[in-house]
């Protein structure tokens, strides 16, 4: 582990952005796509930067992750104008098909992984594409003006293959 985030850390130092090239790329290294405490704790230390700095960049951005991810990862736009054109039931149904559930207390983390690690489910604040509304991600590949049956059909495929983890 050590090895390779020294690899990381000294491709990216001196340069802009280092810190952000240096969390994704940490992140792109880790089984199940995410920043675990140990890393954070070793990038914070190695590249002199506070560790609340850190924890600032990463719950900032959507794209980092603090808690394992799946294998297929189906995100679900929040914004307005996906709001108004039904991503709720969208993330309800992908939320369903998948045996997954938000949490009792109402509280909606952003971020649901099966317990076999082949599916996440999480949602953002805004893809950037209101004119195509509802949109949705599965695995970073953007579908536009989705529906039930659409998401239904997309997940039953990936639901059928096997896994590659």
């Amino acid at each position: 582990m050590n090895e390779l985030y020294d690899t990381i850390i000294a491709t990216y130092s001196g340069k802009p952005g280092a810190l952000l090239s240096v969390l994704e790329e940490v992140q792109r290294s880790t089984e199940h796509t995410y920043l675990n405490e140990q890393a954070l704790l070793y990038i914070a230390e190695e590249m002199k930067v506070p560790l609340s700095q850190i924890y600032s960049v990463v719950s900032f951005y959507s794209f980092f992750n603090l808690k394992p991810q799946g294998e297929h990862t189906i995100t679900v736009c929040r914004g307005t104008a996906c709001h108004t054109r039904g991503s709720k039931p969208l993330l309800d149904d992908a939320m369903a098909m998948l045996g997954l559930h938000q949490s009792e207390e109402g509280e909606d983390e952003g971020s649901y992984t099966t317990k076999d690690m082949r599916f996440t489910v999480r949602t953002v604040a805004c893809f950037g594409q209101c004119a195509l509304a509802p949109v949705i991600a599965v695995d970073e590949v953007i579908f536009s003006r989705m529906t039930s049956d659409k998401l239904t059909t997309l997940l039953k495929e990936l639901m059928a293959k096997k896994g590659t983890a």
